[in-house]
């Protein structure tokens, strides 16, 4: 077992639990998502370890980048997004399969994160929102490819355009939500399943994942550089500015177009 401040990594029974450490919203940044990254892709290369299950302490799977005073994105909005987007690219090259136990609400950016693994597994309480549109900005982390894959393009045009929150039951009609359990009973589902793909031929399931997910990664990196680029432009807008501060406020916003 490895402990962080930020991160926890434990190996036991062929899967690799990765817990990230700060709660309650657990916001993450280049720093933690480098450590996601750099994590599993050493245990790509450890026999002990068959599948990932990435999950949380806290209230919340992942609320996103931190847009409030002294966050990640507080100034330089464009040049940390582009710094974090390189190493988040790195998610979708790691070859072990990938459950995310999804508690709270995965938000923004951590619903991109969630969408980064195989499989998500949520209760019914559980909250997907890809709010991009309600900040005033276009959505991020590779969303562009993997929600439409996920849940086809209608549905995903549906969440992005509107920004609106979906439970975990709908999330599971959606098909974004893969296992719905009981009230927090996630994790120990995705441990479960886990074990059930770790207990399988470890060559094969490789080989069956790297077809399924064949030109994946170049997809994503490829939107990663048009969201970056469409982010740039629209963090400099009124409307950006509007919505961030609303959503800091806990307010409606009002869009002008501007």
């Amino acid at each position: 077992m490895t402990q962080g401040l930020d991160l926890s990594v434990v190996v036991d029974d062929g899967v690799g639990l990765l817990e990230m450490n700060r709660p309650p919203a657990n916001h993450f940044d280049e720093h933690l998502i480098g450590l996601i990254v750099d994590a599993a892709r050493e245990l790509d290369d450890d026999p002990r370890c068959r599948a990932l299950v990435l999950a949380s302490r806290g209230k919340h799977f992942c609320a996103g980048a931190d847009f409030g005073d002294g966050g990640a994105f507080a100034s330089d909005h464009a040049g940390v997004a582009a710094r974090l987007y390189r190493r988040a690219a790195q998610l979708f090259e790691v070859e072990t399969p990938i459950i995310a136990a999804v508690q709270g609400s995965a938000v923004g950016g951590g619903l991109g994160l969630a969408c980064a693994a195989d499989f998500r597994v949520a209760d019914p309480a559980t909250r997907f929102v890809a709010n991009f549109a309600r900040l005033g900005f276009h959505q991020g982390f590779g969303l562009s490819v993997t929600l439409p894959e996920i849940i086809g393009r209608q549905a995903a045009a549906d969440l992005l355009l509107t920004g609106r929150r979906v439970d975990g039951t709908e999330a599971h009609r959606l098909g974004l939500a893969d296992r719905l359990t009981e009230p927090g009973a996630q994790r120990e589902t995705a441990l479960a399943w886990a074990r059930s793909i770790a207990a399988a031929a470890p060559l094969a399931v490789r080989s069956i994942r790297a077809t399924l997910r064949a030109g994946l990664a170049d997809r994503v990196r490829e939107a990663l550089d048009h969201e970056h680029a469409e982010q740039s432009h629209l963090w400099q807008t009124a409307d950006a500015a509007e919505g961030i501060a609303a959503s800091l406020a806990r307010r409606e916003p009002v869009f002008r177009g501007e």
